[in-house]
């Protein structure tokens, strides 16, 4: 258990979902959405994610706007059934450097990187691709705390959301 109060089905949610859709604003406003791998650090109030240099968009918009949202909504390969929608709101952080070395981020790439997307590693145990796709591993840091959960229990979106409103935590990035 963290450091936020939520029910097992919501917090098996945000451990065991493989992706999410992270929703950035754009420079004029409007909302952009991409499928994400985020990495749930309950025990530091905050979600980690990555992106490459070459996809970088999603980094120039939260640095513009740090409002941001993920929702959980694809249970594929979570082995849960029937689990809540899961929507969480917050605001991001981008790191002012890039990465280029697992080191620090160990568990990230081995669960969320290879665990979830398990190409990953066939195209990085091979030098030809690593060299062709260097920019792929050469990541920017993302950082994303919440500021309120909302949830559909079985994933009703029919029904009203339950909500948790997050007490604002510092955390270091």
């Amino acid at each position: 258990m963290g450091i936020w109060a939520l029910p097992s089905e919501v917090d098996a949610v945000l451990r065991q979902f493989r992706t999410c859709e992270l929703t950035t604003l754009s420079k004029s406003g409007t909302p952009t959405t991409w499928p994400a791998s985020a990495r749930y650090l309950p025990e530091q109030g905050r979600f980690l994610l990555t992106t490459s240099i070459g996809f970088a968009q999603k980094a120039f918009n939260i640095r513009r706007n740090p409002k941001v949202s993920m929702l959980y909504s694809d249970p594929t390969g979570s082995g849960l059934h029937s689990p809540p929608a899961v929507l969480v709101q917050g605001e991001g952080v981008v790191s002012d450097q890039f990465v280029t070395a697992v080191e620090g981020l160990e568990d990230y790439w081995r669960e969320t990187i290879f665990g979830r997307q398990p190409t990953t590693g066939f195209f990085s145990s091979n030098f030809i691709s690593r060299w062709l796709m260097d920019w792929n591993f050469m990541r920017l840091i993302i950082q994303i705390t919440p500021r309120s959960i909302l949830w559909w229990p079985g994933g009703n979106f029919t029904q009203p959301a339950q909500q948790i409103q997050v007490s604002h935590v510092e955390a270091a990035y």
